[in-house]
């Protein structure tokens, strides 16, 4: 199988290309500019413009569509972007694109979640069989938040906001076995083995980095506070990671993380 990568070089990507490639899947990987990789053939193309896109989904079986833009630009790549993408797989012949998302984008009225949500619907009318993921939030973007949210001293946010972390090596492994499998026609939920508080996240946080900023409590106001706190970036769908919040901190800052 020849699989075609989009935003191969981000922290998905990074984290797709060695499990494909251990799966015996000849990986075409996609970003804006020209790269060079033992793993895969790089190709350069730009959803925002289109430019390159018919050359890179020609010969390919399946697309795994990883590519976003949540700082800016959103709309012209996310939406805009994949509607280009999944036209030119259609016209190539490509037989399955692998569409990943976020769980709880359909709940929490975010303005990236709302792209994310009609790029779904963009994938879903198009012309190749398709397959979706909604995964959850990955530990190094909840370590990121945490580092923004602590920057003038005590960790600041809403204590009773739940995450649920998962790895990016575990959601590799979930796509290259969507991949296998083939079209689905339906959205699937991946989330980490653990529904944490923010509270709790951030005093294992702590711990690991043998800190004692204080967490300086700021309820998240309206209806986006209110669905973060009943859940709304979570899932109860099985099977689920196995890897923990407190396993990536120990490998990130030497075991005092680990229970």
């Amino acid at each position: 199988m020849r699989v075609l990568v989009t935003g191969a070089s981000g922290r998905l990507g990074r984290a797709v290309l060695p499990r494909l490639a251990e799966e015996g899947v000849t990986v075409r990987a996609m970003s804006r500019h020209p790269r060079h990789d033992d793993r895969a053939e790089w190709v350069a193309a730009d959803l925002a413009t289109g430019e390159g896109l018919a050359e890179a989904v020609t010969g390919v079986d399946a697309v795994l569509h990883l590519a976003s833009a949540p700082q800016r630009g959103t709309h012209e790549v996310d939406v805009l972007g994949t509607r280009r993408l999944v036209v030119a797989a259609g016209h190539a012949g490509v037989r399955h694109l692998v569409y990943v998302s976020i769980v709880g984008i359909d709940r929490v009225s975010f303005g990236y979640y709302r792209h994310k949500l009609a790029a779904e619907e963009v994938v879903k009318a198009g012309p190749v069989p398709w397959s979706i993921l909604r995964a959850t939030q990955f530990p190094e973007f909840l370590e990121e938040l945490l580092d923004r949210s602590s920057r003038l001293g005590p960790v600041v946010g809403d204590r009773a906001v739940l995450a649920q972390p998962v790895d990016p090596v575990e959601v590799a492994a979930r796509l290259a076995a969507m991949l296998t499998a083939g079209p689905s026609y339906a959205i699937e939920e991946y989330g980490g083995p653990q529904v944490l508080r923010f509270d709790e996240a951030v005093r294992a946080w702590r711990a690991a980095r043998h800190s004692r900023r204080p967490l300086l409590p700021v309820r998240i106001p309206g209806r986006v506070g209110r669905a973060l706190r009943a859940g709304g970036l979570t899932t109860t769908a099985t099977p689920t990671g196995a890897r923990t919040w407190a396993d990536h901190l120990a490998d990130t800052y030497g075991g005092t993380g680990r229970k």
